[in-house]
């Protein structure tokens, strides 16, 4: 197991200490969550279109479910492991309670890399581990969504899988499913306007325009890509962004729709003319105003964090700022966004779709921006007060916040027996 895959987990653990520290918490509720509450193995095998059979090992990790159902994605990935299974699913837990919606957080995973099999071979993938973690799903219990490495067609194969299964259709099962079985509108740029909004507040805070802006972007993926256009249309200067295949960097200011063109046409950024090369770890130590790194995690550490020249970051990507570099960048005045509230677009809007789904009945995407909107701004605000009433990181606001919501849940409800 690779230094930084251990380090996602004991950093969410360390960050949680901090947090439990601050708020002086029994050692008894420290004890209760700290770690995951279930944890889930399977190794399933899946026929191949070839005849032949793989068995292939999957995860689903609840790590809290006081203050409602679990709520988490699934990770297609070769690397993933179940440490940084269980490190997502307590992020997913202070996520969701900084943003005060009533879901626990958890997280699924199965080691593959789906780009490696055939639309059929990826569809028997997910219907298998499906059933193998269908003790666990369901709309009152765990809600599963996309992540990396899986998208809104593999969340419609979940829910066709579990509604077999129940011999009727559940379309709360899942969320980010396609519209046409009940997917919400505004799902696929939840993430990223969450984002925009709580990046606007920032600069409103710190009395900075984002019209010129400077922006610099690591990781083009589907968030990622998204902050670039939004910020974009806002009137900002995206200068830099990257992707799997290096960055690209034009301190004049890229074209981002023909950035989007190329990257359609040749499916990465390398070779883009009309910009310099620039490596990942360059891309984060720009002179911009804002940074958004949306990739991998501990992409800030000890080691570059003085170097980072950012007034804000937003953190995108689950924790992408270790624990020393949050020290230096807060001594060094950047305004550092975390991802329990900069990431919170995405779930905020799942559990919109969750009640549309319960509901059956559906939103306008209008309608759907603006609740995001309000729950973004008004989450923003509050951890703000609190990290200026304290004199703390907003990491830590948020997570004092979170920490104690969830504290407070489970003091309610007491301890079974």
């Amino acid at each position: 197991m690779s230094p930084d895959r251990v380090t996602l987990y004991s950093n969410a653990q360390r960050q949680f200490d901090l947090a439990a520290d601050a708020l002086d918490l029994d050692p008894r509720m420290r004890a209760i969550l700290r770690v995951p509450q279930r944890e889930l193995i399977v190794n399933f095998p899946v026929q191949k279109d070839d005849k032949s059979i793989e068995v292939f090992t999957g995860y689903r990790v609840q790590h809290n479910i006081t203050r409602g159902p679990a709520k988490g994605g699934i990770r297609f990935h070769p690397r993933v492991t179940l440490d940084d299974v269980r490190a997502l699913s307590m992020i997913m837990t202070w996520k969701c309670a900084t943003v005060n919606i009533p879901y626990g957080g958890a997280k699924g995973a199965v080691i593959v890399d789906p780009r490696a099999l055939s639309i059929h071979e990826l569809e028997r993938l997910t219907r298998r581990y499906t059933s193998e973690i269908s003790v666990l799903i369901g709309p009152d219990r765990d809600i599963p969504a996309p992540d990396v490495g899986t998208d809104a067609q593999v969340m419609a194969w979940v829910m066709d899988t579990i509604s077999m299964h129940r011999g009727h259709t559940v379309p709360a099962v899942v969320t980010g499913k396609p519209l046409e079985i009940g997917g919400s509108h505004g799902r696929d740029q939840a993430t990223a306007r969450g984002l925009l909004y709580v990046v606007r507040e920032a600069a409103e805070a710190l009395s900075l325009s984002l019209a010129g802006a400077r922006v610099a972007i690591q990781g083009f993926g589907k968030v990622g890509a998204t902050v670039a256009r939004l910020l974009d249309d806002m009137g900002a200067t995206v200068v830099a962004v990257s992707d799997s295949s290096g960055g690209i960097y034009n301190p004049r200011g890229l074209d981002v729709g023909a950035v989007f063109g190329y990257k359609a046409h040749h499916g990465r950024l390398a070779g883009y003319r009309e910009a310099e090369p620039i490596s990942h770890s360059d891309l984060l130590e720009l002179p911009v105003e804002v940074l958004v790194p949306a990739s991998l995690s501990t992409q800030i550490s000890g080691i570059n964090a003085a170097r980072i020249r950012a007034r804000i970051i937003g953190e995108a990507a689950n924790a992408p700022i270790t624990p020393e570099a949050d020290e230096v960048l807060f001594g060094n005045g950047v305004f550092v966004i975390p991802d329990i509230l900069a990431g919170a677009g995405g779930v905020t809007v799942s559990y919109f779709e969750w009640v549309q789904g319960l509901q059956e009945f559906f939103w306008t995407e209008r309608e759907v921006n603006a609740q995001l909107e309000r729950v973004m701004v008004g989450a923003f605000r509050s951890v703000l007060r609190a990290a200026q009433e304290r004199r703390v990181t907003m990491r830590t606001a948020a997570y004092l916040q979170a920490v104690e919501r969830v504290a407070q849940a489970t003091r309610i409800r007491g301890i079974y027996p």
